[in-house]
């Protein structure tokens, strides 16, 4: 008996392996590519080359990084949409790629259509942050400022469209706070003018604003995910403070092209759970305040229609232009 169960199992795995397609069945037989659609040395590239490593050994085979930037993140995002469905060519993409659609006239590619959602990756809160002068000491301190200040307070950013110009906005619609959008080039130079009191507050990410914090010389006030930080828990979430259903993370997510085969679909997204859980990607993860975050193929690209459709409606509400 058991002799004919274990032949049965024998043919079934061999019939269910003879099934896949022709390049599924050796499945990754050569490096595979890493697209990260923005220049070396940020936090992305930083995440993608720690991701690579542990995929790549995950998987049997080199992953290599390839730095494509511009177009926020668009350039390489559109590779990646218009490259064979085999596996080989992979994007890892940060919250961008949810808010750039709804401020382009047209696209090149649909994000929803022409990539296939794999797994999220991790997710990094925003913290709203004041200069120790401020007379802000929570969040309902700072809606009240704000609406009392003659002009409004003026709030910095990486950048029009980054996270914590979004953050600032969907902030403003949702309180009714007075606040006037200061765009800088990249979150530090925002960091130095909040330290020198030129602007009044910014919605900064962990790395940029945690020293800082941590040496009194600003003030964290809310974390802005839908959960506290792990490495701020002292912080309410600003829906705790009380505006609710506030919800802003820096996250990152892995994509490949549309038509990848579920076998190979199915063999990434695991991949990626077993990398998630390796000490060097969570210590490494750490470093810069993020937190894994795997998602199965369908929730993750629940996750992404979503989340266009909420920055669609704010862009909208917001009138933001990238011009």
């Amino acid at each position: 008996m058991r002799t004919k169960l274990l032949g049965g199992l024998l043919a079934a795995a061999v019939i269910a392996v003879a099934g896949l397609p022709a390049g599924a069945q050796s499945y990754p037989n050569r490096p595979l590519r890493l697209v990260v659609p923005y220049a070396p040395g940020g936090i992305t590239d930083y995440t993608g080359r720690l991701l690579a490593k542990a995929l790549g050994d995950g998987l049997g085979q080199q992953m290599v990084v390839d730095n494509r930037p511009g177009a926020g993140g668009m350039i390489g995002s559109e590779l990646v949409a218009h490259s064979p469905p085999d596996g080989y060519t992979l994007l890892l993409m940060d919250s961008a790629i949810a808010v750039i659609p709804s401020l382009q006239k047209s696209m090149a590619f649909d994000v929803l259509k022409d990539l296939q959602a794999i797994s999220l990756i991790s997710s990094s809160p925003l913290v709203a942050t004041v200069n120790p002068s401020s007379p802000a000491r929570d969040i309902p301190a700072l809606i009240q400022h704000a609406k009392s200040k003659p002009g409004g307070l003026n709030y910095g950013s990486a950048g029009i469209a980054t996270a914590p110009h979004m953050a600032g906005e969907l902030f403003r619609l949702s309180t009714g706070a007075e606040l006037i959008h200061v765009a800088y080039k990249g979150m530090g130079p925002a960091v130095t003018d909040l330290l020198a009191g030129q602007i009044d507050l910014c919605f900064g990410s962990v790395t940029a604003v945690l020293p800082f914090i941590t040496d009194n010389k600003l003030r964290g006030l809310a974390t802005t995910g839908a959960k506290r930080a792990a490495v701020l828990p002292t912080l309410p979430t600003v829906a705790e403070a009380g505006v609710a259903g506030f919800d802003v993370d820096i996250w990152l997510v892995l994509l490949g092209p549309a038509g990848l085969p579920k076998p190979l679909l199915d063999r990434l997204n695991q991949a990626m759970r077993s990398a998630l859980a390796t000490p060097a990607v969570i210590e490494g993860f750490a470093k810069v305040g993020a937190e894994p975050r795997f998602t199965a193929p369908e929730a993750t690209a629940g996750f992404l229609a979503a989340e266009l459709d909420k920055w669609l409606g704010i862009v909208k509400a917001a009138n933001i232009r990238l011009d």
